[in-house]
Parts: C-alpha cells; structure tokens; sequence
C-alpha cells in the first residue's frame, strides 16, 4: 500500500504546467490553480481537468458544464497564488484583466494559452473529479515564456526576451 505522503512527495517531482481554470454562469465567475491538466485527443481537441471535490467552487464548474484552461506565462506566479488562496471569487477577478471566448468561461489576458471549453464528461475518482472537456476556441499570445510547479516551487521555461 502506497502512503499518502509517499505519493505527495513522489508527484511534486512531476513537473507541471501552471494553469488557472475558470467558469461562469448563473453563480457568477469562479476559478482556480491546476497542475492536473492534459490533452486527451486532437481528434476531436480535447483536455481533462482535474480538481478536487472539496473546493469551494467544485459544484459550479459541474453546473456551468464549460471552463477555460488558462496556461499561465512566466509572470503570471501572482495570478497563480491568487487563485489557491481563500481570497473570494469577486476578489480573484481583481486580478488580471479578464475576457472571453466562445463559452462565456473568463479568459486570461496575457496566458500563454486559452483552452476555451465544454465539459463533455465528469466522473469521479476518489477526492477529485475529472472533466473531459471538448475544446471549442483557443487564444494564443507572444510570450514565450511559462510557468511551471516543480519539487513544490515555481520556475520558467522557455525562451527569455532579449532587449
């Protein structure tokens, strides 16, 4: 049997993308920060998006039935914590400047990427439950730059702008 903490421990090694995953709807705007994301298909796009059932907005993304992947560039560490603090939705939003695609989800300005979605699936797997997101916009932006979780500290990756 595999411990908890063995696992924890074992997983931070894992190096992970910096996302903050947002919704909308009838409940108002609601998001937070994700490692636990990955492409599923090209045919057709689609990610799965796991978060954990005991978050505070748990229940809206699985109302709402649509969400953003906003993959988060090298200066966006602050939107990250941000979005894992107890901060409010309301104050989350303060954050950033936000937008939106197709779906209505909000959308980073200034992320590496937008994954604009529709939640096709959900299941539930211990703790968490995993979305099966079907893709319906992408936004792109210049950085070139991101921000990844690494041995439970963050760093960037990519391409440093020159002057």
């Amino acid at each position: 049997m595999i411990e908890v903490t063995d696992f924890k421990n074992a997983m931070s090694l894992l190096t992970s993308a910096v996302n903050v995953v947002t919704t909308s709807g009838k409940s108002g705007r609601h998001g937070f920060t994700a490692s636990a994301v990955c492409s599923v298909t090209d045919a057709p796009p689609t990610l799965l998006v796991c978060m954990n059932k005991a978050s505070r907005s748990h229940t809206h993304f699985i109302e709402n039935k649509i969400l953003t992947v906003n993959v988060l560039s090298a200066d966006h560490q602050h939107i990250s914590r941000v979005f894992s603090s107890r901060m409010s939705p309301e104050e989350r939003f303060e954050h950033g400047i936000w937008t939106e695609l197709k779906t209505g989800a909000p959308v980073l300005e200034g992320a590496l990427v937008s994954f604009d979605c529709q939640i096709e699936q959900i299941q539930k797997v211990g703790t968490h439950t995993i979305f099966i997101c079907h893709i319906v916009a992408i936004q792109q932006s210049q950085h070139n730059q991101g921000l990844i979780y690494f041995n439970r500290a963050y760093h960037h990756v990519g391409q440093a702008e020159i002057a």
